[in-house]
């Protein structure tokens, strides 16, 4: 095993328990989460039953009102939206940081999505040349 596969590994360990901790904070420390979350549910209520009350709905023009309906318009998303969003950058972190624990340096950051699609492209035109190469060859020989 080398440096940087040693280096590889270190980055993997180091980059599960930057996951771990950044999840323990969203899920259970951060109370602000959790209360703009109330506020979208109640004011969502009150929205919806004043115009059964008969009342008018207010909506002021501050600076933070703007800050405050666009933090309750992202709330408003659905969870796999934000679970996609967050979850294929993080797995495109962590494959680049697996593959660097590969004993072979030229099948680094296979893994990542854009390179492999590029390379999945290369093969496939490549293919495509060899197969009409070996066409026309038998063409010629016939």
């Amino acid at each position: 095993m080398n440096f940087r596969q040693r280096m590889g590994w270190i980055g993997v360990g180091l980059y599960l328990l930057a996951s771990v901790a950044a999840f323990y904070y969203v899920f259970e420390i951060n109370q602000k989460y959790n209360r703009l979350t109330l506020e979208h549910v109640e004011q969502a209520e009150k929205v919806q039953e004043a115009p059964l009350l008969g009342e008018p709905v207010s909506s002021s023009s501050s600076p933070s009102s703007w800050m405050h309906s666009l933090k309750m318009r992202l709330l408003s998303f659905p969870f796999w939206l934000w679970g996609t969003i967050f979850l294929i950058p993080y797995l495109q972190v962590f494959l680049f940081l697996y593959s660097c624990t590969r004993a072979d340096p030229k099948t680094m950051g296979y893994c990542i999505l854009p390179i492999c699609l590029a390379v999945l492209c290369n093969r496939h035109q490549t293919f495509a040349k060899a197969s009409n190469q070996i066409s026309q060859l038998q063409l010629i020989d016939t």
